[in-house]
């Protein structure tokens, strides 16, 4: 604990900056959840065919901004795989290159609606770390826009 102490003690003399999260997450079932939920949704069904429901690996949300990582599935909790992609989706997608359903989301509250502004799915590199979105997104992705 001693060792803790100094340590931050020292970083912080330093005038290192430490990242401060100040994002929440929303808990299950609750109406944020949901819409931020609702508002990718289309989005997976058109890639994937309906009906898609998401399993949350991350979900930000700090004021009018939010970024969620997800894995959508089947309502039965089925896996979603390279054979449910949809055309134009489909055409030319090569299992070896496959970087699976999982779908990362910028969202933007817009009046009561929360849009997802910015998606992905598949995505095989940290496509959101670009500092255009900094501006924005900073709130919920910090770690990415540190500089």
């Amino acid at each position: 604990m001693t060792f803790l102490r100094l340590s931050l003690s020292l970083l912080l003399s330093a005038g290192i900056a430490l990242p401060v999260q100040a994002w929440t997450e929303p808990q299950r079932g609750t109406a944020l959840r949901s819409d931020l939920m609702d508002a990718l949704r289309p989005h997976a069904e058109k890639v994937f065919g309906a009906p898609v429901v998401f399993v949350v690996q991350d979900l930000r949300v700090e004021g009018d901004v939010a970024f969620g990582m997800l894995q959508p599935v089947r309502p039965d909790g089925s896996e979603i795989g390279i054979n449910d992609l949809r055309s134009p989706y489909a055409d030319g997608e090569e299992a070896e290159f496959w970087g699976g359903p999982d779908m990362q989301a910028l969202y933007q509250k817009s009046g009561n609606t929360w849009v997802a502004v910015h998606h992905a799915y598949g995505a095989t590199d940290v496509w959101w770390a670009d500092p255009y979105f900094c501006p924005v997104w900073h709130p919920v992705i910090p770690e990415t826009c540190a500089n």
